[in-house]
């Protein structure tokens, strides 16, 4: 049994101290209870006087945890830790709840089961010596870990010195476990998981102190300039009254072995709202979290009801230097039990990996933690909390970005694209989510202005407008000079620039916003709104009239488009290639190409299948028209048409096939043009 417990229930050896720890803390919190009703229980100590103490001895290799809580008797000792997970914890709340005093119990860690088992971790004998009050002896258990028993015995006179009342707790550590008994260890065990008990914890360790010593070289000094004053005075014949100086003293460090307390921080997420600070929430956030900047926003909050937690969340100043993985688990959140830190890494239990920048505590009493505490179930309490986490964080980021303030700029630098994870994530949030999102537009008059808001946008749109447009590309100087916004910047339409790259999934996973479409504007079908039946006819004719164009470079082009037709989006450009409504568009071709992990079954898959759109009043597709309808098996007439459909796949965003073939007809074009004006000057 004891080998299950050590190689399967614990994956981290360094949980035995905090389970250690608070069974310590149990046993204060008992005593407080029934010095109630029993002041005498005390010893003529006060509750001020209960501690927990912790020693390790580096020379024989051992731990020792000590607390004057309430102890055990013989009978106790072997109900408690003689069976595995049997909980004294337990039956202490269940006498509280005879004596329909539950509510006061609620504080209690216990019910941690085979918690004070997991010394074993790092053990291979554990001695626990106890003594309560309702038992005149004092008695020590013992148990070796290759042992199929444990002894029980009145304890000797050297295992309980000094031990009025409570328990000490004797580990024998492995070989591999020697750092256990390093304080500098043992203090940084306490201040991660046990810095919020209650009760003083405190630490044997090395400290450093100061003291006043003589400055040897320095006295000697002033005393020599002293004698010097003096015999001068008396060749003059002077009186000479100036004392002698004193001793200069200095300052020098020294070590000394002492007890040092290692939990003096407060737990603020159980006090009330009103009662704390601004400048304590920002110095616990910058002391719990490691971060040097004031956070951007703090909501603290208690949960009552069919299950209770406390929590803070905080939204920091500014990203870390190095983003974390999104795939890695997040550590964005510390959970606690009652004040003792269980663990941060609960993956997406707490928040969705969107939310991964929010920083926060999260101390609840009804947490469905498994045996060992390390893992958190799946329940309803769970969710429950993963719900009022999400909710929090979101009306946090509202009020930032209802703020007249820099804020919200300097949140959306930082975290912004978290938030566009989010639209593409969480579906339940996604409304929610997109009214924050903010974006660099035709109308933001530098690179660095992505303020615009969706709302903003459809409020400032023409009447005439029917959706909101968006065009992706790499940088906002690439999206402005898009023949796609050729029509739109006629029609003064904005249009929002998707230069990250997961703008584009993002926007296609909205795909409305306050129930306008939003409509990616390289895609085919492209409605503009701004056609009466009037134009719709003119449009009809002007496709007629160039349906001998369109059929010819569709048979031209065949395994290259699918469709060819008369554009009504461009003004300049004589043609270009639009995608498919539900493939992926140009850059975001573009963009799965370049991934080193990419399933090229899928990227043939997805790929949007093109349309070549043509601009009637083009100076060169009418040159095309009168050559297709001349001669349109012409070696010339066809070379234009590749020239056309190489230079729209280079303006649309796509990447040419055969880029060598592309060049020598451009430098024919070249020669052509070299050679005519050679002629021009001969003649």
């Amino acid at each position: 049994m004891m080998d299950l417990i050590v190689n399967s229930l614990y994956s981290n050896k360094d949980v035995f101290l905090r389970e250690l720890i608070s069974n310590a803390s149990d046993a204060c919190d008992k005593l407080r209870f029934r010095s109630v009703q029993e002041p005498e229980i005390l010893n003529g100590q006060s509750i001020a006087d209960l501690s927990i103490k912790v020693r390790g001895q580096e020379s024989d290799k051992t731990l020792t945890i000590e607390d004057n809580g309430i102890g055990m008797s013989k009978d106790e000792l072997v109900t408690n830790l003689g069976t595995i997970a049997n909980s004294g914890t337990s039956k202490v709340m269940e006498m509280l709840k005879q004596q329909n005093e539950a509510a006061s119990g609620e504080n209690l860690i216990g019910k941690f089961g085979v918690g004070f088992y997991s010394s074993f971790l790092v053990a291979d004998t554990v001695r626990v010596t106890s003594k309560s009050n309702d038992d005149g002896k004092a008695w020590t258990w013992e148990s070796k870990i290759d042992s199929t028993s444990y002894t029980i015995r009145e304890a000797s006179e050297s295992e309980a010195k000094d031990l009025v009342r409570g328990t000490r707790i004797t580990l024998n550590l492995k070989d591999e476990c020697e750092e256990y008994a390093t304080d500098k260890k043992l203090s940084s065990l306490v201040k991660t998981y046990s810095e919020f008990i209650t009760f003083p914890i405190e630490v044997f360790s090395t400290i450093q102190k100061s003291m006043q010593v003589e400055d040897v070289e320095a006295t000697k000094a002033k005393k020599e300039e002293w004698e010097k004053k003096k015999i001068e005075a008396e060749a003059k014949g002077e009186e000479f009254t100036e004392p002698e100086p004193e001793k200069v003293m200095k300052e020098e460090m020294y070590d000394e072995q002492d007890w040092e307390r290692q939990n003096n921080d407060k737990p603020i997420w159980t006090l009330a709202p009103k009662d704390v600070s601004d400048d304590q929430y920002n110095e616990f956030f910058k002391t719990t979290f490691k971060e040097f900047l004031d956070p951007l926003a703090v909501s603290h909050f208690k949960v009552e009801g069919e299950m209770e937690f406390k929590s803070i969340l905080y939204v920091p100043g500014m990203a870390p230097f190095e983003q974390q993985d999104m795939m890695q688990k997040s550590k964005s959140i510390k959970l606690f039990v009652r004040k003792v830190f269980i663990s941060d890494e609960f993956d997406e239990s707490l928040l969705p990996r969107y939310m991964t920048f929010v920083r926060g505590i999260v101390d609840s009493n009804d947490l469905p933690l498994n045996v060992s505490r390390e893992i958190l179930q799946e329940s309803k309490v769970v969710r429950v909390i993963r719900r009022r986490l999400i909710s929090k964080t979101l009306a946090m980021l509202k009020e930032i970005s209802k703020r007249e303030n820099e804020d919200y700029k300097t949140f959306w630098e930082n975290f912004g694209r978290q938030l566009k994870l989010g639209v593409i994530e969480d579906v339940a949030n996604r409304k929610e989510l997109a009214s924050l999102l903010r974006f660099t537009t035709s109308k933001s008059t530098n690179d660095q202005e992505s303020n615009r808001s969706l709302s903003e946008y459809i409020a400032d749109m023409p009447e005439a407008q029917k959706a909101i447009y968006f065009v992706a590309g790499d940088t906002r100087k690439q999206c402005e000079n898009s023949p796609f916004m050729e029509k739109l910047n006629k029609l003064g339409y904005e249009v929002l620039y998707c230069t990250d790259p997961i703008d584009e999934v993002s926007m296609a996973n909205l795909a409305t916003f306050e129930e306008k479409e939003i409509k990616d504007i390289s895609k085919e079908d492209l409605d503009l709104g701004e056609d009466d039946d009037e134009q719709k006819k003119k449009n009809e004719q002007i496709a007629d009239e160039f349906k001998t164009v369109t059929e010819w470079l569709k048979k031209e082009l065949a395994g290259e488009v699918e469709k060819v037709e008369v554009s009504s989006r461009l003004t300049e450009t004589p043609c270009i290639l639009v995608t498919s409504k539900f493939g992926w568009s140009a850059n975001m071709e573009r963009i799965m190409k370049a991934q080193a992990m990419g399933d090229a079954r899928a990227q043939d898959y997805m790929k949007g299948k093109k349309t070549l759109e043509i601009n009637p009043f083009s100076p060169v597709i009418k040159q095309l028209k009168t050559k297709v309808e001349s001669a349109p098996d012409a070696e010339e007439t066809k070379e234009m048409c590749k020239l056309l459909f190489d230079t729209a796949l280079l303006t649309s965003g796509f990447s040419i096939d055969q880029p060598v073939e592309f060049a020598e007809r451009v430098f024919k074009l070249m020669t052509q043009e070299a050679n005519l004006e050679s002629e021009k000057k001969r003649e």
